[in-house]
């Protein structure tokens, strides 16, 4: 006698039993509100129902796979983001740790505190100056911007020929490729620099 099997799941349902739709949801939305749309803009530039797109990002619906990618074009996010985004990372660098760089023409240290990671474009240092000769820079490649915070002391920083001095707690952006420079006017100047390449 022929034992019966029940019939398997579809492969629709058997998928959308794990479709991670809290992660979609939380993603959709982070990345909807960095790119600044509004959720009738991103369905619109997606070419889906705006009432699609609330019920995705409030963890319901059942996304199809080109809804999701229609998404992810749209949001310049990849797929692989939705489904398994990356997970935070905590890392802490003490302040007499890091590679650190010192200059052959001024008393200036560079310590990096975080490299581009892959799909970014910037650098972080920590400076340490002191005063003397400006660490002078020839320009960087086209499109680069510098942004430093200056924490302790004060600095001539900016375009070579016309910086800005600054004290504690002030922030300056200038393009970096062009000549700029960074002089300490006081002992123990510190400062967080931002490399950001376009």
């Amino acid at each position: 006698m022929a034992q019966e099997v029940p019939a398997a799941p579809s492969a629709a349902r058997a998928a959308s039993a794990k479709v991670p739709m809290g992660t979609i949801a939380a993603v959709l939305r982070r990345e909807r509100g960095r790119a600044g749309l509004s959720l009738t803009e991103v369905a619109r530039r997606a070419g889906i129902a705006k009432s699609t797109l609330s019920q995705l990002e409030s963890g319901s619906g059942n996304p199809s796979l080109e809804t999701l990618w229609a998404l992810c074009v749209t949001l310049d996010v990849p797929p692989s983001r939705l489904l398994d985004p990356p997970r935070p990372r905590v890392q802490v660098i003490r302040a007499d740790e890091g590679a650190t760089l010192t200059s052959a023409q001024a008393d200036y240290q560079a310590a990096m505190l975080s490299a581009s990671p892959s799909g970014a474009r910037r650098d972080i240092y920590r400076l340490s100056a002191e005063p003397g000769a400006a660490r002078a820079s020839e320009p960087h490649m086209p499109g680069v911007v510098e942004h430093v915070v200056l924490a302790t002391g004060r600095a001539r920083v900016g375009l070579a020929d016309d910086p800005v001095e600054l004290r504690p707690g002030d922030y300056i952006a200038y393009p970096a490729d062009l000549p700029h420079i960074f002089e300490a006017l006081e002992p123990a100047t510190r400062a967080v620099l931002i490399s950001e390449h376009n």
